[in-house]
């Protein structure tokens, strides 16, 4: 799938399709710290009749060079610091085996899973945002109401310069990204129609069932 084929899919998903469990963009499974078997969610996600996952574990793409279906859009997630913003970056559409994303991948299972690991993180934002381009793929920034961004907007827009192409807008914000919470829901939609960006959603799992 070609970066415009990618983005024109993505754009024909509604707010209801993420909202009433037919895409999930955002799925971790045992390959960094969610609980799930990446065979399983794929299984599970044909079962319940989804049109589209993702799996974007932290900082690895190891599940896409085991798991391969239509189904299936090859992600990560990686964490990355923005000035004085630590933040999560999606990576969506690449080709895992692109060198140009060896350098920022998890070099251990602890860059995949352990805090304490990721906030440490020595990836500059530009170079990443630039080597997912080469990789044929699209950068969106994950649960943008968590960034302790004093001005969202001018957040946003200062990644958009450095090449953003989306924003996560249908998240839950469910345990404790409902309570590290610094701006609203609406705050980024608005933020998404202002500048045209990608809207893409997922509900960040982490537990075993879909």
């Amino acid at each position: 799938m070609t970066v415009e084929q990618l983005i024109n899919e993505i754009k024909s998903y509604t707010q209801e399709d993420f909202e009433n469990c037919k895409v999930n963009l955002h799925i971790h499974t045992t390959f960094s710290d969610g609980k799930a078997d990446a065979q399983d969610i794929l299984c599970q996600a044909k079962e319940k009749g989804y049109k589209k996952i993702a799996i974007c574990d932290h900082n690895t793409v190891d599940a896409h060079k085991t798991v391969k279906d239509d189904m299936l859009i090859p992600a990560v997630e990686f964490d990355v610091w923005c000035g004085y913003v630590f933040m999560h970056l999606l990576a969506y559409g690449i080709d895992v085996n692109n060198p140009c994303l060896y350098p920022f991948l998890a070099k251990t299972k602890k860059g995949t899973e352990a805090d304490i690991v990721r906030i440490f993180s020595k990836r500059d934002i530009k170079k990443l945002i630039n080597a997912i381009h080469a990789a044929n793929g699209i950068a969106v920034l994950a649960h943008p109401a968590c960034c302790w961004a004093l001005n969202l907007d001018l957040f946003v827009k200062k990644l958009i310069s450095l090449g953003l192409d989306g924003i996560e807008v249908y998240y839950p914000y469910k345990r404790h990204r409902g309570i590290i919470k610094f701006h609203k829901s609406e705050t980024v939609e608005k933020i998404a129609d202002k500048y045209s960006l990608l809207k893409t959603g997922g509900t960040d799992l982490h537990d075993e069932e879909l």
